[in-house]
């Protein structure tokens, strides 16, 4: 059982930078994938960032490409998502989820989220 707890999000002007932090508690094996989404008001939940545990391969989607980057720290057990340049575009909720078997679209595990928003 992985039990994820997300921190520092927050507002910030247009231009800035804010970085999350995604704790997991419970082993979390090589075989993992752990990613952020994030979830504006009115819209549906989306893919930010993905990174693999074993090797730190990453993944982004196109939205935040060149402005985000997802890292993790193995003695902490810590996934971390560095956002500059950000734009108002990119407020909302933004989860830590992870993927125990590497295999699409099989989040398992989710934390509650951190709020961050992005003014004008």
């Amino acid at each position: 059982q992985v039990q994820l707890v997300e921190s520092g999000g927050g507002l910030v002007q247009a231009g800035g930078s804010l970085r999350l932090s995604c704790a997991a508690t419970g082993r979390i094996h090589s075989t993992y994938l752990m990613g952020w989404f994030r979830q504006a008001p009115g819209k549906e939940r989306e893919f930010v960032a993905s990174i693999a545990w074993n090797d730190g391969s990453t993944y982004y989607a196109d939205s935040v490409k060149g402005r985000f980057t997802i890292s993790r720290d193995y003695a902490k057990n810590t996934v971390y998502l560095q956002m500059s340049s950000l734009k108002p575009d990119d407020t909302g909720v933004y989860s830590c989820a992870a993927n125990p078997f590497s295999i699409s679209d099989r989040w398992e595990y989710w934390g509650q989220g951190t709020q961050v928003t992005v003014s004008s």
